[in-house]
């Protein structure tokens, strides 16, 4: 039993890095469209910026929420390029905390225990000035998590239940490495959990991005020139 165990963990672990090894090896991204909105420069910055010194009305730290499916972890890593910073997924930091897929985490440990993990890598990432952080689809439900946000430029990305399915289900990365959380999952789970989250999410948010029918890059756009804008206004 202790050998299974033992080889269990090394498993996960394999996974945690697999997931990395393919994030860090992708194609690289096509460089983003400059909209003829005022925004902030789309390109890769040349060097990311100190960290812990944000520029005044800096965005950063900014924080993806929304539910599982969104696109939170791609938008992030293409918004730290545009933006010269860091990006960070919080799930993938749970992971390496505790050295187990987060699927194992729920059948050994229980949600309980996941979220007091969340809180302890959110209340740690987030206050990092200078990086832009995707968080898991339950993060904001507890108060601690809520008022860490209130202290970052908080993006909600949104979908309808039947988008979220469908991206769900086509992914078996996240199928055999995140739990159902609810006893019947699918769809009627999505649902279920949209309703008891909408609420949260829209306070939490400082502004929110429709992800249906829209490429990554373009969702990435669309928060990039959000901030942007917003910045210029207060510049002035």
């Amino acid at each position: 039993m202790g050998r299974d165990k033992e080889t269990g963990r090394q498993g996960d672990k394999e996974i945690g890095r697999q997931r990395e090894k393919e994030i860090s090896e992708q194609s690289p991204s096509p460089p983003l469209l400059v909209s003829s909105s005022p925004c902030l420069p789309l390109s890769p910055a040349p060097h990311s910026p100190a960290p812990h010194s944000p520029a005044p009305h800096s965005p950063l730290p900014l924080v993806l929420i929304g539910y599982r499916g969104t696109g939170k972890t791609t938008v992030a890593r293409l918004l730290g390029q545009a933006l010269g910073c860091e990006a960070f997924d919080a799930d993938l930091e749970i992971e390496r905390l505790v050295g187990k897929s987060i699927r194992r985490i729920f059948e050994e440990d229980g949600e309980t225990r996941f979220r007091d993990w969340e809180s302890e890598v959110v209340a740690e990432l987030v206050p990092r000035a200078q990086a832009v952080h995707a968080l898991g689809g339950g993060a904001v439900l507890r108060e601690a998590n809520r008022q860490v946000l209130a202290r970052a430029t908080v993006v909600w990305l949104t979908a309808d239940a039947d988008t979220l399915h469908a991206r769900i289900s086509a992914d078996s990365a996240t199928s055999q490495q995140r739990p159902d959380l609810t006893a019947g999952g699918g769809r009627d789970e999505i649902v279920r959990l949209l309703r008891q989250r909408e609420s949260i999410y829209r306070a939490c948010a400082d502004y929110t991005v429709d992800t249906v029918s829209k490429t990554p890059h373009q969702v990435a756009e669309e928060i990039v020139c959000l901030v942007g804008q917003t910045r210029e206004g207060q510049d002035h």
